[in-house]
């Protein structure tokens, strides 16, 4: 069986989303996500320039040759645009062997290691008893984790909470470029720890608390933070700083047990293989779309089970369905998960480009037996949606200085 074709489509139901097609001569097909928030045209140039031509023809079987001819085949290698062309190419194959097979994914993965994926919800809001409240919903929902975000008393913008923006195309204004936001440190550390002392005044113990710290802290400050919400028993704090210098853990580590999680920036086994094998966090959080696909991510899974790290995937907005169902097959197969991050089934459009049957009850998704991913392409919905230029924020402090968003 042969890769006959290969089509990217770039959509927009809410948010920019390239989505691969690859067809088989025997007319099957699979899809792939290759989403990179704010570079997606840059993915789509290396696939339609780099990436298929050398695919026509090759055997539709062979996804780990494939795997290793589009990463260790190229000089330059590693980098999210690479990594997420190649991480739709994995997706749209592994689709493609299901369905031939007549299994879902997971089966080929090895089978199920839980009955449903366990979810944590987003609980946003621009005051503390505003996120509380929506927690509160969230958990009379079913869920038994809830990551707490709110705005932070004196800066205008806060990540997390959009307040009465929809989406990150209002926050461009009436140019296409990157929208800034200023960051205090102090300020956020006033807020934080009353957001969770009256969360779990609220909430009780029971439910599991999360909270993104989105790289904004030194690891020192990370470090306090932790030490700080211990006597709040979160499920973990993530991002907390950043980690190219992945030594920064250990400063956080030394001095607090609040588990730690990181990832979602990721792209190879290689940017969290310190991490992982010091025991410098408690959950990873890569993205199948961004660190290579299936193949590499079950292999970043196995990796993180021999030292207690658990499987947590990014599952942001800008992660398309197939990438979700993707994280899918992967949860419900590796005996290491932890927690899958959920923001909802999107919004009417999304729906009807994805067609998918994700259930989702009392907190947990149950896996579509679908052969393949379980997702499903409208074309005609993806071409009438046109992709729109837009950036994420950008961070400075209070006095310009550049920062991490």
């Amino acid at each position: 069986m042969k890769i006959d074709n290969i089509e990217v489509f770039v959509s927009c139901p809410g948010r920019n989303f390239v989505t691969v097609k690859v067809t088989t001569d025997d007319g099957v097909t699979g899809l792939g996500d290759a989403t990179v928030n704010g570079r997606e045209q840059a993915v789509v140039a290396m696939l339609q320039e780099h990436v298929i031509p050398c695919l026509i023809g090759r055997d539709a079987h062979g996804i780990e040759d494939i795997w290793q001819y589009l990463y260790r085949g190229v000089y330059w290698r590693k980098g999210p645009i690479n990594m997420a062309a190649i991480a739709a190419i994995d997706m749209a194959l592994w689709d493609i062997k299901g369905k031939v097979a007549g299994l879902p994914v997971y089966q080929l993965l090895g089978g199920k290691s839980r009955k449903a994926v366990g979810l944590y919800a987003h609980a946003n809001g621009e005051t503390i008893e505003q996120t509380l409240a929506n927690a509160e919903q969230h958990v009379r929902n079913g869920f038994g984790a809830v990551r707490l975000q709110s705005a932070v008393p004196g800066l205008d913008v806060t990540y997390g909470v959009l307040g009465d923006k929809k989406d990150y195309f209002e926050l461009q204004g009436n140019r296409p470029l990157p929208p800034e936001e200023s960051w205090s440190t102090p300020k956020y550390m006033e807020m934080i720890v009353e957001l969770f002392a009256e969360a779990r005044r609220r909430l009780g113990n029971q439910v599991q608390l999360l909270h993104d710290v989105h790289s904004r802290l030194t690891p020192i400050e990370s470090a306090r933070l932790g030490k700080l919400l211990e006597p709040y028993n979160l499920m973990f704090m993530e991002d907390a700083s950043i980690a190219e210098n992945q030594d920064n853990y250990k400063v956080i580590r030394q001095h607090t047990t609040t588990p730690l999680a990181i990832g979602e920036t990721y792209n190879t086994i290689w940017d969290c293989k310190d991490l992982i094998q010091n025991q410098l966090i408690d959950y990873i959080r890569v993205a199948a779309t961004h660190a290579g696909g299936i193949t590499a991510l079950r292999r970043i899974t196995d990796f993180a089970s021999l030292y207690n790290v658990k499987l947590a995937p990014h599952g942001a907005p800008d992660l398309s369905p197939v990438c979700f169902a993707a994280h899918m097959h992967l949860d419900v197969w590796a005996p290491n998960f932890g927690v899958q991050e959920f923001v909802g089934l999107g919004n009417e459009q999304l729906q009807q480009v994805f067609q998918h049957n994700h259930q989702v009850h009392d907190g947990m998704v149950h896996v579509s037996d679908a052969p393949g991913l379980g997702v499903e392409l409208n074309e005609e919905a993806a071409l009438a949606l046109p992709y729109k230029r837009s950036y994420l924020p950008v961070s400075r402090l209070e006095d310009g200085t550049m920062w991490n968003w």
